[in-house]
């Protein structure tokens, strides 16, 4: 079965390991040892998620001399922004909804307090 380029990518992010070797790679090149060095993990299952995220064309491994340096390709998340973007409005509409209600909260509380005021005297 053929997996659409959206789908590959959100399935390797669905990984807390795959995203934390991603955000290692966003600082530069990195070889397959230094990706591992962080995670309890052998040099073979780093491998596994390695070979995940070039399925997907997130890492791109190149070859120099005896090491091969793993390095990011973020092309492939364009695509999940744009997709998300499309739902930005519904997250939008909830802040606005929050923002006018925190308005009225205030509105209310400047009018307590200036009634407040004229008691004291």
């Amino acid at each position: 079965m053929q997996t659409d380029e959206l789908s590959a990518t959100l399935a390797a992010l669905a990984n807390p390991t795959r995203r934390a070797i991603l955000t290692r790679l966003a600082d530069g090149e990195a070889t397959v040892k230094e990706l591992a060095e962080p995670f309890a993990m052998s040099l073979p299952g780093i491998s596994k998620h390695l070979q995940v995220l070039r399925e997907a064309g997130l890492v791109v491994q190149g070859r120099e001399a005896q090491w091969r340096p793993c390095r990011l390709d973020a092309r492939p998340l364009k695509e999940v922004a744009d997709w998300v973007g499309h739902y930005r409005r519904f997250w939008e509409e909830g802040f606005q909804v929050l923002d006018d209600y925190l308005a009225e909260v205030r509105q209310a509380e400047e009018r307590g307090r200036e009634q407040g005021d004229g008691h004291g005297e």
